[in-house]
């Protein structure tokens, strides 16, 4: 199980990079969203995947002797999973604010400090 959750990750891992290489505000965050589940899939299959089988203590604290899942990942993603989401709202309204205030989502564009009939400076040396 653990082999196609890994190229899953992967798969999600080179979206993201993808995304992020865009112009569009909107597709950079998309691959931050992305990047995110990637990153809680990540934490999530190196706590052993398992089915059946509750992450539950026996009476002896013991499990039995069969392998269990661990919960601390579970539990690390559970808060993952709000603090993402609701960095990806504030990214999404800051956004749109940004789009309101510029007219465009390219970040090209998104020069304000500079005027558009001037020369670009150079990006690079």
């Amino acid at each position: 199980m653990e082999g196609p959750m890994t190229l899953l990750v992967g798969v999600f891992f080179a979206v993201a990079i993808y995304l992020f290489l865009s112009k569009h505000i909107i597709r950079i965050l998309l691959g931050a969203a992305i990047l995110s589940n990637a990153v809680n899939l990540l934490i999530f299959t190196s706590g052993r995947l398992t089915r059946e089988v509750p992450p539950i203590l026996g009476s002896n604290g013991a499990a039995e002797g069969v392998l269990t899942a661990n919960p601390l990942p579970q539990a690390l993603i559970l808060t993952a999973i709000v603090i993402a989401f609701s960095f990806f709202a504030f990214l999404l309204v800051l956004s749109y604010r940004a789009y309101q205030e510029l007219e465009t989502d390219d970040t090209d564009e998104m020069r304000s400090a500079e005027p558009r009939e001037q020369n670009v400076p150079p990006l690079g040396y």
